[in-house]
């Protein structure tokens, strides 16, 4: 949850340049407040605390509870004299864990340079997406929808040409919005804010700049550095005067390698039927197997995820015989793992299938797995699968698949794709 000043600037447009905007910063919006409401729609509209007991404190607080002054590190004594009428919620990390894990898994399906700076939040450098996803505030936009409609929350994102101030963009935007700072803009956005936007400014270096006269980060560029690092230091005054004027040359930085690949979708309407489950992962399947071969590699084990309309997931694996990058055999392993999940009758809102235990093809041993004899069955699929890859890189991926051509593209439609 994002805690710093902002000007009051929400609904401002600052341009639609996005050249050279390749960073933006998702943040989460009152992430473990909404990740309880996904679950307990019930509480939609109410004032909802979510924190330990009465001498706890606010971890997350709806807005709704925010009108009434709670805010995130309150304690929770206060917290429930300001607003009496709310709901108070104790706190379960393994579900927010749970759900950010997700939500991290998409932002890697845009990209690999992820850097994840907490549960909530995360910086992307989309510059190598632009050509498959379209421009930053597309796939913005896409992340966005993403989330709400596989996990019920919403997030803000920010979008500039650095990460300072795709931060600030995101703060911005919020509740569920998006903000680009084009190139040209950021300056004048940076000294429409109090100086307590900056990094590193807290309450006691604020004090200390006011006593300056410095109060909003306009006043503070304009200050002269040498004045400034009299004031604050050395390192903090060179420092806060580059971000005043927007100079942040520090890059996305990956917190890691992703090990895995995968492909999920969400149903237009929650589905019953297995059969229509089924069909949705054999089109996911053969996407996967797809990308894999793109990439040159393999993976042993097959990940199923499934979640219900009450928006539980239910996460299977199993470990192949051998490494794969067929279709078939990555279906025939979902399918089964679908077969043993318990859905306690309620229906399927999303599927996904995922590879895991990655490795290049090249000089990996393959062979028959599942229901296939090692007869060159596999291979021959192989060379099938592989010629379709060819099909579809001349002439679209709605132009041939696994099943019926409505199938593909039905999924061509609903799919969301794994890294790469």
């Amino acid at each position: 949850m994002s805690r710093g000043p902002r000007a009051d600037l929400r609904g401002r447009s600052w341009g639609d340049e996005d050249e050279g905007c390749n960073v933006l910063h998702v943040d989460m919006d009152a992430f473990f407040a909404l990740v309880e409401l996904a679950r307990r729609p019930e509480l939609r509209g109410r004032p909802v605390i979510v924190g330990g007991a009465e001498r706890g404190v606010v971890l997350s607080a709806t807005y709704e509870a925010r009108a009434f002054g709670v805010r995130s590190a309150m304690p929770m004594a206060a917290a429930v004299r300001l607003c009496p009428q709310a709901v108070v919620v104790r706190p379960e990390h393994g579900l927010y864990h749970e759900v950010s894990r997700e939500v991290m898994t998409i932002l890697r399906d845009v990209t690999s340079i992820v850097e994840q700076l907490s549960v909530d939040e995360a910086f992307l450098d989309v510059r190598g997406a632009r050509r498959r996803l379209g421009p930053p505030v597309v796939i913005a936009e896409g992340i966005r929808e993403r989330i709400a409609r596989t996990l019920g929350i919403t997030c803000s994102v920010g979008i500039a040409s650095t990460k300072f101030v795709a931060k600030l963009a995101s703060v911005h935007a919020k509740p569920d919005g998006l903000l680009l700072v084009p190139r040209a803009a950021t300056v004048p956005f940076l000294r429409s804010l109090p100086v307590g936007a900056l990094w590193g400014v807290g309450e006691r270096t604020e004090e200390r700049l006011a006593r300056f006269g410095l109060t909003t980060v306009a006043q503070l560029a304009d200050t002269d550095v040498q004045v400034l690092q009299g004031a604050i230091g050395r390192s903090a005054g060179a420092r806060l005067h580059d971000l005043a004027w927007g100079r942040d040359p520090r890059p996305v930085e990956p917190t890691r390698v992703e090990k895995s690949l995968g492909a999920e979708s969400t149903f237009d309407h929650d589905r019953s039927d297995l059969t229509e489950v089924e069909a949705r992962l054999l089109g996911l399947a053969d996407h996967v197997a797809a990308r894999l071969r793109r990439h040159g590699q393999v993976g042993r084990v097959v990940a199923l995820k499934v979640r219900t309309s009450d928006f539980r997931t239910l996460s299977r694996s199993r470990t192949l015989d051998a490494p794969t990058d067929v279709g078939r055999e990555i279906y025939l392993a979902a399918r089964e793992l679908l077969a043993g999940v318990d859905l306690r009758g309620l229906p399927v809102r999303l599927v996904g299938v995922r590879l895991e235990g990655l490795a290049a093809r090249e000089g990996v041993p393959l062979q028959a797995t599942l229901e296939e004899a090692s007869d060159g069955t596999v291979e021959r699929r192989r060379e099938a699968e592989a010629a379709m890859d060819l099909v579809r890189e001349r002439f679209g991926r709605a132009a041939i698949g696994p099943g019926a051509a409505s199938l593909v593209h039905r999924v061509d439609r609903e799919v969301s794709s794994g890294n790469g």
